[in-house]
């Protein structure tokens, strides 16, 4: 028998856990800092039934369910209600820190001096996770996640509507179980929360280099310096693409839609004798330095699909970096007197064809 929608009672437990888990979830998972731990499986035809848990062949010794003599847990797989939507949300937190604990034990168990001096020189740091490779097919290496700048990224930007806390790691990948006179550097890696996207790109962050000799302990400082520094320019960036915008209302009228926290794009309405377009302006995180992508779109024109006929991104315009915005407003604005003719042109004859 197909089942064409998720029951309620599973519904409802998905959306509670969707809108209330502290941390980033997926439909049907477990997700920890660097992959799935588990998925998180029920069964449609008896929505009553608690969910199946089922974990990854390299976490078979991992028993969330069951302590170290075999006996069970007291566990909210053991007390399942189905009608508390809450209750996925609690087993979720429950296992994923239980997750957390056994990676801790499995690392700590590992005969390398590196790694164990490591650890010790990190004890003072909160939210550090602690991952474990190993298997037939990939080298055994042991990952930490360690969470960067002690600061309240979500209040950064005034009206942001981030639901979750926004945090930025360090991820520092350290082989294992190879002894060598002078150990390779760690693999470093910046990974952020997918919405900080929004106002700083950590692809595009330079990471310091690892000296030789160098822990992680040491290392931290001066990439938080230097981190905190361009957090604090990319906030003040978003002014700069407010004032920007804002000094295309003089010329093109107030905008039918925008981004109002972050000011990333804008669309404005204008008109030249009776062909009416719009006007769309998309700003990068490198504004002023990169000019805005700005292209047009007919409000009287269509294609054969049915869709309003747009231009390729128009880059061939005067950009300044250090002019004013007003400045840059009216050269954007002079520069569309004699496009839009263009543009017309262009939409007129693919109506022809």
């Amino acid at each position: 028998m197909a089942i064409d929608t998720v029951p309620p009672l599973i519904a409802a437990q998905l959306n509670y856990l969707i809108s209330h888990c502290p941390f980033s979830v997926k439909k049907s998972s477990l997700e920890r800092e660097y992959d799935v731990a588990g998925d998180v499986i029920y069964n449609a035809m008896y929505p009553l039934a608690a969910p199946d848990i089922i974990f990854g062949p390299e976490d078979e010794s991992f028993q969330p369910v069951y302590g170290s003599n075999g006996k069970s847990r007291k566990s909210s797989l053991a007390d399942w209600n189905s009608k508390d939507p809450a209750r996925l949300l609690s087993l979720i937190i429950e296992l994923r820190d239980a997750y957390i604990a056994y990676q801790r034990r499995r690392i700590e168990e590992v005969d390398d001096d590196r790694l164990k001096f490591e650890i010790s020189t990190m004890l003072s740091r909160e939210g550090i996770e602690m991952y474990m490779t190993s298997g037939a097919d990939k080298p055994e290496e042991v990952k930490f996640a360690v969470p960067l700048l002690d600061m309240e990224l979500n209040k950064l930007v005034a009206g942001s509507t981030w639901r979750h806390p926004q945090k930025i790691y360090l991820q520092v990948v350290f082989p294992v179980g190879k002894k060598q006179s002078t150990p390779p550097p760690p693999r470093l890696k910046l990974v952020s929360s997918a919405e900080l996207k929004a106002i700083f790109s950590i692809e595009d962050f330079r990471l310091p280099p690892w000296l030789d000799g160098m822990c992680t302990a040491e290392y931290l400082p001066t990439l938080e310096e230097m981190l905190e520094a361009q957090i604090k320019d990319a906030v003040l960036s978003v002014e700069t693409r407010r004032k920007f915008i804002t000094a295309l209302v003089p010329l093109f009228g107030r905008p039918i839609e925008a981004d109002p926290v972050f000011c990333r794009r804008a669309t404005f309405l204008a008109s030249s004798g009776v062909f009416t377009f719009l006007v769309h302006l998309s700003l990068s995180l490198q504004f002023p330095k990169q000019q805005p992508g700005l292209s047009l779109q007919s409000s009287q024109h269509f294609n054969s699909n049915g869709m309003p006929v747009k231009s390729p991104n128009l880059a061939e315009y005067p950009w300044s970096p250090r002019w004013e915005p007003s400045e840059m407003a009216d050269r954007i604005f002079d520069f569309l007197t004699e496009e839009c003719l263009n543009f017309k042109k262009y939409c007129n004859q693919l109506n022809q064809q």
